[in-house]
């Protein structure tokens, strides 16, 4: 089978379009234990395919009765998600291949040939961030508070900025003050107008705030000012462009209701942004930098340099998605033996390990902004809880030492690895998770209980310790050198000033 795989350079696709379809029992693939970091949760806890609510109590046995929860840390990947825009073209390129070219008398393939649809679409992809754009651009470059803002509220508005994803569209919009002001205008991030930031400029744009700078004397007086400035309003980028052309087709086409902004965008809004805008200042964009210079320089240099710093990305992609997606046991799926799926299992751990992982130091270093929050948390509340990506997670795991063999992950020992701890398929499926659990066992005996999906782990260098829960204070004397030092802008900085 890894012939005609290789022949085609399409084994990741394989997988993804396989690992996507499946259900559970005699149903369910049998290299699905291998799917890497697109394998479902329940492959690494079977105990939830009968019962997906099902606790397993015996496996934690505090090592005193008197032991007793008092906190909880959790770090947890998203759910199951659709497959990004790449992989589905990537994944019907394959299928238009099998479908026209590929022959032989196997089931599958003819099962592929006459009976499975390539069901995956590139719309997939968030059109929540399409829309929230549309909105944004339409209010920056045109100040018209158009009907694609009345899609959302500002909860959604919000929701959307921190996560990329909104769970629904709204119709009930109550615009306040300003009606040519979108509501939501103030959450537009690296999208929104400079104004949104200095409402006072809203009614005259080059007033200059003289109040917010107070010098310690009257002798002061200005004779350097340095600024770092971006630029202004400009067209979206033509990869944006194209989001928002999808968008409008399906809403065009598609979309039904009786609401007025979904009428207005059907017969009177027209998509009139096209790609060679591509990131283009816009007049207004010019127009900004005017203003600025004539507030900064002209008028004395006494607005507000704080104004000037502000986020250079947005969040971008589909993020945390909360679909389930068919459980079928897909005939892609019968392409691969079980000894193939190793084989690829083994080429995506490859990858994580050198990218992400233990093949160089720097790729942990990275959590440790991540390792002091972690560790640093005040006993408060009684949960804490931070949502990632499998790429948030191998950093930490990494860091802590988790799933380190006595040999690298090498393209010439695949055959001594076949019993390695560094499987992804094992530490990081969809909706992974590493909790950490502080008990308090009487007498000022704090203990600390690492699970990695809802299973107890040792920390790496404390296997000594009574069970799996070892002292607090044991935990961060074993990692004192990570919370003492470990700063992420000494590791990250490339280039040091010379002694």
């Amino acid at each position: 089978m890894l012939t005609f795989l290789w022949k085609f350079t399409f084994s990741n696709v394989l997988i993804i379009s396989c690992c996507h379809n499946y259900v559970d029992n005699l149903d369910k693939p049998a290299i699905a234990k291998y799917f890497n970091t697109k394998g479902r949760y329940e492959e690494v806890n079977l105990h939830l395919i009968k019962d997906i609510l099902a606790v397993n109590r015996s496996i934690l046995q505090p090592p005193s009765a008197n032991c007793q929860e008092i906190h909880l840390t959790a770090i947890i990947r998203h759910g199951t998600r659709y497959p990004t825009i790449k992989n589905v073209k990537e994944m019907k390129q394959l299928y238009n291949i099998v479908l026209h070219n590929a022959s032989g008398q196997e089931s599958w393939l003819h099962e592929i040939q006459t009976q499975w649809t390539m069901w995956y679409t590139e719309d997939m992809d968030d059109m929540t961030e399409a829309a929230f754009y549309l909105c944004a651009y339409e209010f920056a470059i045109k100040a018209v508070n158009s009907p694609w803002c009345q899609l959302f509220d500002e909860d959604d508005a919000k929701f959307t900025i921190l996560t990329g994803v909104c769970c629904c569209f709204r119709n009930d919009v109550s615009h306040g003050g300003n009606p040519n002001i979108p509501a939501i205008a103030k959450y537009f991030s690296t999208k929104g107008r400079y104004e949104e930031v200095n409402p006072y400029l809203i009614e005259d744009i080059l007033a200059v705030n003289r109040s917010i700078l107070q010098p310690p004397s009257a002798q002061c007086r200005e004779i350097h000012a340095t600024a770092i400035i971006r630029h202004g309003t400009r067209y979206p980028t033509s990869k944006n462009v194209n989001k928002m052309k999808k968008l409008y087709e399906l809403v065009k086409s598609r979309a039904s209701g009786k609401e007025s902004w979904l009428r207005e965008i059907q017969t009177q809004w027209t998509m009139w942004y096209s790609e060679d805008m591509d990131g283009r200042l816009v007049q207004k964009g010019v127009n900004d930098h005017k203003h600025l210079a004539i507030r900064l320089f002209v008028q004395e240099v006494e607005n507000n340099p704080s104004a000037l710093s502000e986020v250079d990305k947005f969040k971008e992609g589909p993020e945390m998605r909360r679909f389930a997606i068919k459980t079928v046991n897909s005939p892609w799926c019968q392409l691969f033996d079980e000894v193939d799926a190793q084989v690829l299992e083994y080429a995506n751990d490859l990858k994580q390990f050198w990218k992400r992982a233990f093949g160089y130091d720097i790729n942990s270093k990275s959590s440790c902004i991540l390792f002091h929050d972690v560790s640093g948390q005040q006993v408060t509340e009684a949960v804490t809880v931070q949502v990632g990506h499998a790429e948030t997670l191998l950093p930490l795991l990494t860091l802590l030492g988790f799933f380190k063999d006595s040999d690298a992950l090498t393209s010439t020992n695949y055959d001594t690895q076949t019993q390695r701890s560094f499987r992804t398929s094992h530490m990081l499926p969809y909706a992974a998770n590493l909790v950490l659990v502080l008990y308090d066992c009487g007498g000022g005996d704090l203990r600390l209980q690492p699970l990695l999906n809802e299973k107890p782990v040792t920390f790496p260098g404390l296997t000594d310790q009574q069970a799996s829960m070892p002292l607090y204070q044991d935990v961060k004397d074993h990692y004192r050198e990570l919370l003492q030092g470990c700063d992420f802008e000494t590791e990250c900085q490339l280039f040091k000033s010379p002694a």
